[in-house]
């Protein structure tokens, strides 16, 4: 039987310094969020097929002042989302426990999926936490872009652009991931 999936009672779509966004929500909070695409169309595609409705004319007060923290985050501007309402009505315990994990995470701060896996009380399942991260419904909000591949490697990314995007919004809080630097080069000696 298939899980149960928050119902949208609204959704809106809306442009930042990374391309526009969308986000749909219900009265207990959002229920999903669709990373950058270069353009409106794109992501007016992804809410329909998602929900079958064209964006909302309105936005509440509190989705308004979401919006306004996204666009200032995609200008590289330091937000924390740790306290907007998600609506992850249908989603397994795992999956709740890993979110949950991420969302502790702050602006700039990463960890590997097997660390992360750890957090939420499931040590050893950075495989299926991969997994759980790519389903997650809400990116950003949970920060599932600061969750790393072990031996500094970037990781996966099932939003537009993968692993380009996640390094992208990582480059936005200030983290490098990839090997580090070269030493200082020789001077011929």
């Amino acid at each position: 039987m298939p899980a149960e999936t928050p119902a949208s009672t609204g959704s809106a779509v809306f442009e930042t310094a990374l391309g526009f966004m969308g986000l749909a929500w219900s009265e207990k909070g959002v229920t999903r969020l669709f990373l950058a695409e270069k353009s409106r169309e794109a992501i007016e595609r992804r809410l329909s097929r998602a929900f079958g409705t064209a964006p909302s004319q309105r936005m509440p007060p509190w989705i308004e002042e979401l919006v306004a923290a996204i666009q200032a985050y995609a200008a590289g501007d330091e937000v924390d989302f740790s306290a907007v309402p998600v609506d992850l009505t249908g989603v397994d315990a795992f999956r709740l426990a890993i979110y949950d994990a991420a969302r502790r995470l702050g602006f700039g701060e990463t960890t590997t999926y097997g660390e992360l896996a750890k957090r939420a009380g499931h040590g050893g399942l950075p495989r299926e936490t991969g997994a759980a991260l790519g389903a997650n419904p809400v990116p950003l909000i949970i920060p599932c872009h600061r969750i790393v591949a072990a031996g500094g490697k970037i990781g996966g990314f099932s939003a537009p652009g993968g692993s380009v995007s996640k390094e992208r919004m990582l480059t936005l809080e200030g983290v490098h991931v990839g090997p580090p630097p070269p030493a200082q080069a020789s001077f011929g000696f």
